[in-house]
């Protein structure tokens, strides 16, 4: 029989308890105190990328070992959606974390080249048009997001960030550039939508336009057939070379792979086969541009050794370009840019940090642009715009693990406009109820659980949830202030 002074006593047990608690506390503490050595940030906005291009999400034509290597090392969302299936609205929202219905601007912002010279920037909230064609007087979009939204760049910029917009900007005349929104540097951000070309110099000579023959503002002529991608990312680059010893977020948005679609000749070869057509060929080319930026960019990050953590993102302002399978094939999602459909609204979006977030995760729960600024708020412990509404939620605990802490929340797209044959639409999805509200048309019903690709309307079979969602949409638009189409 053992001696039983030889055992701890109960006062010597709870000593112990306690002691390992807090060496545990301490841990955590210790860790803690590595992330609040403000990470600096990397974040990739693509224009026109659908979800199915990139092999991590199951495509199989296009090459990403870059980008499904960061998906392997980091968290993928797998039904991560933009805040609209046009880029402007999305852009806006996900450095304000509001939704294009509260913020006005819900279809593509018109650069100064494509409105009459004498149209005023400023729009009055609640203007309409008219056209005799259409049933509707739909809402007058904005030319620009107002200087009076709060952006990630003006909160880490407010924090002692080094701030960056790099790319595709999209949310007005020059009043409105990246620098008068928190941006420290601007590098090639503008009214424009799209690209003159994607080959240095950037111009079109032969255009009407002045700016357009004069090229990509903030991007001077480099090196002759240089293409804009590799540029963008060589930009990017020098910063975090200039930046290295302070924390920095650069906003990259590249311009591709947005019309026109081009792609150096080499590349375009590679993807040439049969049963591709070269426009195919072409933008197979121009995603691998993209994929190529960001091998070469976590290499830099990697040979860099800021001595902090670097957040990378990668992510799309809305789903593929499918005309017919062309210049993309969104399949087996259904449409694509500018619909109300998943192939519409649907993006990749992957986050990978070392050290920081779990490798080889995913989050399932559905995510949408607006919520990237309260993410970033929380990875840097700074509190959210208190003067305005945040319609996103932080994905920061979900990305350290958490996979129980997105709770389930609606999730709002609103188009009140004409784009082609789409007609004016709002969308709501609850749960794994998905409703289209055409807006003098049926609606639809879908359920994305068992018809992910909806393929069954189920509107007049459950019109008892048809209707309860109607009635919700309709009343977070309101609650929104949104404007919606008037009938004549």
């Amino acid at each position: 029989m053992r001696n039983s002074q030889t055992l701890p006593s109960p006062f010597l047990i709870a000593i112990i308890t306690l002691l390992l608690s807090k060496l545990n506390a301490s841990a955590v503490q210790a860790r803690q105190g590595e992330f609040d050595d403000r990470p600096n940030f990397v974040v990739i906005m693509v224009d026109d990328l659908g979800v199915q291009d990139l092999g991590c999400y199951g495509g199989t034509y296009i090459q990403t070992p870059n980008l499904d290597r960061l998906a392997s090392q980091g968290v993928r969302a797998t039904s991560a959606y933009a805040a609209a299936a046009i880029c402007s609205p999305t852009r806006a929202a996900w450095i304000t974390g509001r939704y294009p219905a509260r913020l006005g601007i819900t279809d593509w912002i018109r650069a100064r080249f494509q409105r009459p010279s004498d149209t005023s920037p400023d729009v009055a909230r609640g203007s309409y048009e008219d056209n005799p064609q259409r049933p509707f007087r739909t809402p007058v979009n904005p030319f620009y997001l107002p200087l009076s939204e709060v952006t990630v760049g003006e909160i880490l910029k407010a924090a002692g960030y080094h701030t960056a917009h790099i790319g595709k900007w999209h949310l007005g005349d020059d009043p409105w550039y990246p620098e008068h929104q928190g941006y420290e540097i601007n590098i090639g951000g503008c009214d424009y939508g799209q690209p003159p070309t994607y080959f240095d110099p950037f111009q079109l000579p032969k255009s009407k336009n002045r700016m357009l023959q004069q090229g990509i503002p903030g991007i001077e002529s480099r090196k002759p057939n240089e293409f804009l991608t590799d540029r963008e990312v060589d930009e990017a680059i020098a910063l975090m070379q200039r930046w290295k010893d302070e924390p920095f977020y650069i906003q990259l948005n590249h311009y591709a792979v947005h019309t026109p679609i081009e792609a150096p000749a080499e590349l375009t070869k590679k993807y040439s086969r049969e049963g591709k057509t070269i426009q195919q060929a072409k933008y197979a080319a121009l995603v691998q541009t993209v994929d190529d930026g960001v091998g070469k960019l976590r290499k830099a990050i990697s040979e860099m050794n800021f001595g902090r953590p670097t957040v990378f993102v990668f992510t799309s302002d809305n789903g593929g370009l499918d005309q017919n399978g062309s210049p993309t094939d969104n399949a087996p999602l259904r449409d694509g840019k500018g619909s109300p459909y998943e192939g519409g609204l649907r993006v990749p979006l992957i986050f990978q940090a070392d050290g920081l977030f779990p490798q080889g995760t995913t989050i399932d729960t559905p995510t949408s642009s607006i919520d990237w600024l309260p993410t970033l708020c929380d990875l840097t412990h700074l509190p959210l715009p208190s003067e305005v509404n945040i319609d996103g939620i932080s994905l920061a605990p979900t990305l350290h693990g958490n996979q129980t802490s997105i709770q389930e929340r609606n999730l709002i797209w609103h188009f009140p406009h004409y784009r082609g044959a789409t007609q004016p639409y709002s969308v709501l999805r609850q749960g794994q109820w998905k409703l289209i509200l055409n807006y003098g048309g049926q609606d639809e019903l879908y359920n994305l659980k068992s018809d992910p690709y909806e393929t069954t309307n189920l509107a007049a079979t459950e019109t008892e949830k048809s209707i309860e969602l109607r009635e919700e949409l309709l009343r977070q638009l309101k609650q929104m202030d949104a404007q919606l189409p008037q009938s004549k």
